[in-house]
């Protein structure tokens, strides 16, 4: 028997007879979270590159200056 095999018998036994949607159902699950911590990680880096390139341009944020300074 193979790895494979041997797992299969187990998470039927354990599943049920819908053993191979829960597994995919989770799977996908996996799959899309790791996608959206990607997307979040990129953009991350993106707006800081942004802000850098902003802030290294010369302009100033409104929330920089003081109230006298309107």
């Amino acid at each position: 028997m193979s790895l494979g095999t041997s797992l299969e018998m187990s998470l039927g036994t354990s599943l049920g007879p819908y053993a191979s949607f829960i597994v995919t159902a989770y799977l996908a699950a996996t799959v899309v979270v790791a996608v959206l911590i990607a997307w979040i990680a990129i953009d991350y880096r993106s707006q800081t590159h942004r802000l850098r390139a902003l802030d290294e341009s010369g302009v100033v944020r409104r929330s920089g200056r003081g109230a006298t300074e309107l």
